[in-house]
């Protein structure tokens, strides 16, 4: 789950630009969570899309060292034989489909809506070019079950229930974000199907509804349902958008905090021009790959307390390209000719994204997209 952490070292965000005529590739919350960061070394382009090479620059606060040197030593950003991420035997969501239930509380634009389910879609989206959306799956996909079965890769929206009308009020707490999940399991005429085995009920609320811990300490979470609450034992996962209320805490790096103002170049920005559901989306891709890893709180983290684990996206949080790690998000690509949006993945219907990686439990690092083609 994505918990906030301190950023004060960003201070010294300097920023160097690469003209990219060749390809080069590149570390949460909870009711329980925490972090660290990765990727494979630059070896060019993999499968990427060849046409494309110079629509966009690279954009890295900190150059890492020269591909040639990476190559060499077989280092990956965050790589640590000290992280002791370990199975505890529960399950994990391998039954294809993986099945996202989506509960839009409060008031949401359609715009905001179709830009969060491109992203969910451009999960099993195989077509987009190099790196996609897909591909950073993939590195989730490796994880398994007790019988061997891996996390699916197929990820459908399986519902939609829009709370437009603030049932439980603009102010909820964790219990709350479970009453919310049980209004829309027993809503008429069409209720949500109770899915045990492959759902996940992603709860998202608007600009305008405030949430305990959110900003404070939390920018998402995730969990399992009370059955005194819901009726049901169900993964569900809670994302808030930030755009009005601290998006220089939960969208960064599109939003800066105020002290950082004169210590380097501001603010990325973001690949659909808005912060708030662009910082959105990495962290549901944080929470997303979380609940599928670890959906009942026992089956893939560190640590021993498994009401405080550290988990896949909490390992690598802060992190979104080569050379990142200890405050610098590492290298991103920025479009020519379009303001300058930056993103590290391509998704459905031409979208981008800027998503952060996530462990991989062969690489014992943080992995990015094109992790598993080297």
């Amino acid at each position: 789950m994505l918990m906030i952490h301190l950023l004060l070292f960003t201070s010294l965000f300097v920023v160097v630009v690469v003209v990219a005529d060749h390809s080069i590739n590149g570390s949460s919350i909870s009711a329980a969570t925490s972090t660290l960061r990765t990727r494979l070394p630059p070896h060019g382009d993999g499968d990427g899309d060849k046409s494309s090479s110079s629509s966009y620059i690279l954009n890295n606060p900190e150059l890492p060292p020269s591909p040639r040197s990476l190559s060499a030593s077989k280092k990956f950003e965050g790589s640590s034989n000290l992280v002791n991420l370990r199975y505890h035997m529960g399950p994990v969501l391998s039954s294809p489909p993986i099945n996202i239930y989506l509960i839009w509380y409060g008031k949401w634009p359609p715009s905001h809506q179709l830009l969060i389910k491109d992203f969910i879609l451009s999960i099993s989206h195989t077509a987009a070019p190099s790196p996609s959306v897909s591909q950073w799956w993939r590195t989730l996909s490796l994880y398994t079950d007790q019988t061997g079965a891996n996390i699916s890769r197929s990820v459908l929206i399986a519902g939609e229930h829009s709370d437009h009308l603030y049932s439980h009020g603009k102010h909820l707490t964790r219990l709350s974000i479970q009453e919310v999940i049980a209004t829309a399991v027993q809503s008429k005429p069409k209720p949500f199907p109770v899915d045990h085995k492959n759902g996940i009920y992603l709860v998202l609320t608007a600009t305008d509804v405030t949430v305990q811990d959110f900003c404070r300490a939390v920018c998402g979470f995730h969990y399992f349902t009370f059955p005194s609450i819901v009726g049901y034992t169900l993964p569900y996962a809670w994302v808030g958008n930030s755009g009005k209320q601290c998006p220089e805490v939960c969208a960064y790096p599109f939003a800066v905090p105020g002290y950082m103002g004169g210590g380097g170049p501001g603010a990325l920005r973001p690949p659909n021009d808005d912060v708030g559901v662009d910082g959105m989306i990495s962290v549901i891709g944080h929470e997303l790959a979380e609940v599928s890893s670890n959906p009942l709180v026992n089956a893939w983290y560190a640590g021993e307390d498994p009401t405080a684990p550290t988990e896949i996206g909490d390992l690598c949080e802060g992190l979104y390209g080569t050379g990142g790690g200890g405050g610098y998000i590492g290298q991103v690509m920025r479009e020519r000719g379009r303001g300058g949006r930056t993103y590290n993945l391509n998704g459905r219907r031409g979208r981008k994204f800027l998503v952060q990686w996530i462990w991989s439990p062969l690489l014992k690092a943080c992995a990015g997209p094109n992790a598993l083609l080297h």
